[in-house]
């Protein structure tokens, strides 16, 4: 094996939060800047923000964002600034040099320096509002993070819960460059059962709709309270309501009043690994790439991370090959990496579709093919439904398998040109009328008007159906008579079809105990209750409890034999899987049900619970603090309304975490009409009125009226202000 040159660890300055000494000359332009702008606090704390320009709107929005939750700001920017380990320690030097790989400050200032004019308006708005707020807030303390600069929005510009980045294996890259004998380092062993990440987008033409109007669901499923709700307003055009993410400048989804969009994840094949034939010679490193040899491109990466009073430094050398980054090895291989770095022009895309008007317009800034991992649902005032692809998609010789890391060597794995829309599967306007995405493969995303597989290349997406998916389709075929409160109630419809197949088999296994079986009379009480069970969630449910339980423990005993016979969890439990092992499984969830809530007829809402009680980024649970009753359950059980909820160690109820965040629906006409609710609420301070003020909208579904036009606000607003007052 080679060796790497070794990590240089050094002591630096003292660490010492501080306020950055900001000039008079700066605090006067701020302040001009703010006297353009107003924000409108509405009835449940949302901003309303009105600027001159497209930059006095980012100027305020921001300043906006900063006054509910400065912390969730900062902790974005740590994370994708490679800074985190600034605020959190050593623990968080690998998520830094992973970030790093990908994220150059000198590369990201040439970006802003080359950047149109426009979009450097939009950025120097956005510092100046955050700097403004720290300069009219000197109470807040920052972390890190003492001035925000103009190019810093360009290392977190596309706005996913989850960027590429992510899909790197902390553990392999540590093994890579914090071991001289790289080791390899198996990546970690996968959840069977993982809560689904992603989101649910739904778009429904007139000619299904009562009154004739375009209507779409804005479902995304994140982490809780990832999001700020908010409305930014300017009077050169800009008329955007949604949801932005904290730290951004641009709503990621939502609607203006012409058109909306929501994106949900896809399986798309936009990240890909390279093995490389790796020799030393000299001082450095070549690789094999067909008949020559490339010098491996190498560069120092300085990490600085909290240590005591002070922050030390780790300095380590990167490698990389004009497939990407070197992020782990097998045996004496390097695996490279290569996934899309277009920060440019996926900021001009974030915000440019804010401000389009129409399906021509949209689709002309999707041309700029910097959307690399979501699906995109679109309806319009117009009555143009559509679905878009992801837009980052190389070429690739479909020769090679691209769900493994392919050999480097060999030239024809090199990537080739980006495909075009036409070229990638977008549909628009279906003679379903109808279009959606859970997540699951675009094959199905109108139904009998959906796109068929075999037209494309296999890497435009690997994914498969899933239980969402199938609930979709069940609430969208066939209907005609779709309004906005008819979206409401679908988005919340209590189906979770993972279920119609194994609990019938499970019940099936039961009868077939002989009588004198333990499990035949332990058993018989909860049989009759999911023999006559119609697979839908209630908080009143007891089957649920029990469903959910019994899922959890049996799916990590089948998932590697259902892998295997390749089929999907549900046909395999209904199938294939040992009736005894499910049976056991069900007399487990049984019995821990009833260890921790007295008897196993506990009804899902005593246990699946919503408490906001901290401002933690990692929210601590009480049971023996306020929390409320939530009947939806895992997407991965096909509930469309998904509400991933764990067990914490100190506590015996489950609660929520991820899932439903922001949902609206929203109508499209002359006019445009919306209702949405956020997760708890707007504002991320526990003292203020707006901190869980919507939880129990949230829990049962009950979208509020949003207030898009000024006329809507009459009466339902604190005093508007300026920036600084």
């Amino acid at each position: 094996m080679f060796k790497l040159q070794p990590f240089v660890l050094i002591t630096i300055l003292a660490f010492a939060s501080f306020s950055f000494a900001n000039s008079p000359a700066d605090l006067a332009l701020w302040r001009q800047q703010a006297a353009n702008v107003t924000i409108t606090r509405d009835t449940w704390g949302i901003a309303h923000v009105k600027g001159k320009t497209d930059a006095d709107a980012v100027f305020g929005a921001i300043y906006a964002q900063a006054e509910d939750d400065f912390n969730r700001i900062e902790v974005n920017y740590l994370n994708s600034l490679g800074r985190l380990a600034e605020a959190e320690g050593e623990s968080a030097i690998w998520s830094d040099l992973r970030q790093r790989l990908f994220i150059d400050e000198a590369e990201l200032k040439q970006n802003f320096n080359e950047s149109p004019d426009w979009l450097k308006k939009l950025m120097n708005a956005w510092a100046d509002g955050l700097n403004f707020y720290l300069a009219t807030h000197p109470n807040i303390k920052p972390r890190v993070i003492t001035k925000f600069e103009p190019w810093m929005p360009l290392s977190f510009s596309e706005g996913s819960i989850g960027g590429d980045i992510e899909s790197i294996d902390l553990r392999q890259l540590r093994a890579f460059y914090d071991n001289a004998a790289m080791a390899t380092v198996a990546a970690a062993e996968k959840d069977p059962f993982p809560e689904p990440l992603g989101s649910n987008g739904i778009a429904i033409a007139p000619k299904n709709t009562k009154d004739g109007k375009a209507l779409l669901l804005i479902n995304p499923h994140t982490s809780f309270y990832f999001r700020s709700e908010l409305q930014m307003t300017s009077d050169e055009g800009l008329n955007a309501y949604g949801a932005s993410t904290w730290g951004q400048f641009f709503i990621y989804q939502g609607f203006n009043e012409r058109l909306g969009w929501m994106h949900t994840s896809s399986a798309v094949d936009a990240i890909d690994e390279w093995l490389e034939t790796v020799a030393k010679k000299g001082d450095g490193y070549v690789y094999k790439h067909g008949a020559t040899e490339r010098p491996i491109a190498s560069k120092t990466v300085k990490v600085s991370f909290k240590s005591g009073n002070g922050l030390t430094e780790r300095s380590f050398t990167t490698y990389r090959t004009h497939h990407g980054p070197i992020v782990r090895a097998e045996g004496d291989r390097w695996i490279s990496v290569g996934l899309m770095h277009k920060p440019v022009e996926a900021l001009m895309q974030s915000y440019g579709r804010t401000k389009a008007k129409n399906l021509a317009e949209f689709k002309k800034i999707m041309e700029l093919q910097a959307n690399s991992s979501n699906a995109t649902i679109y309806a319009d005032a117009d009555g143009n439904v559509a679905y878009f692809h992801p837009n980052f998609i190389p070429k690739r010789d479909t020769k090679f398998d691209w769900t493994q890391p392919v050999d480097g060597s060999d030239p024809a794995t090199d990537w080739g040109k980006l495909l075009t829309m036409e070229e990638s599967p977008s549909l628009f306007n279906p003679v379903t009328g109808w279009v959606y995405n859970s997540n699951n493969w675009p094959w199905s995303a109108a139904g009998s008007s959906s796109l068929k597989q075999a037209d494309y290349p296999k890497y435009v997406d690997i994914g498969t159906e899933n239980a969402r998916g199938i609930h979709a389709m069940r609430l969208l075929e066939n209907r005609k008579d779709f309004t906005l409160e008819s979206l409401n109630s679908a988005a919340y419809s209590t189906q979770m079809p993972f279920f119609e197949k194994p609990i019938p088999a499970l019940v099936k296994a039961w009868d077939a105990l002989a009588a004198t079986d333990p499990l035949k009379a332990k058993l018989a009480g909860q049989i009759r209750l999911l023999r006559g069970w119609n697979y839908r969630w209630s908080v009143d449910s007891v089957e649920t409890s029990l469903a959910h339980f019994w899922a959890q423990l049996v799916v990590p005993i089948v998932a590697a034999d259902a892998r295997r016979a390749e089929l999907s969890l549900e046909d395999y439990l209904a199938t294939k899987a040992d009736p005894k092992k499910m049976l056991d499984a069900l007399a487990a969830a049984s019995d821990k049900i009833a260890a921790d809530f007295g008897k196993w007829q506990t009804a899902w809402g005593e246990i699946n619970r919503f408490q906001r009680i901290s401002n933690k980024i990692v929210h601590p649970f009480d049971d023996s603090k306020p929390s409320i009753p939530v009947g939806f359950a895992s997407g991965n059980y096909g509930s469309l309304a998904s509400y991933a909820a764990r067990r914490s160690t100190n506590t015996k109820k489950i609660y929520g975490n991820y899932g439903n965040s922001f949902v609206a629906v929203v109508e499209f006409g002359k006019t445009v009409r919306a209702k949405a609710v956020t997760a708890g609420g707007e504002s991320g301070d526990p003292k203020s009125k707006h901190f869980n003020d919507q939880a129990e909208r949230y829990s049962t579904g009950s979208l509020r009226e949003v207030y898009f036009y000024s006329s809507q606000l009459e009466g339902k607003t604190s005093p508007k202000y300026q920036p600084g007052k």
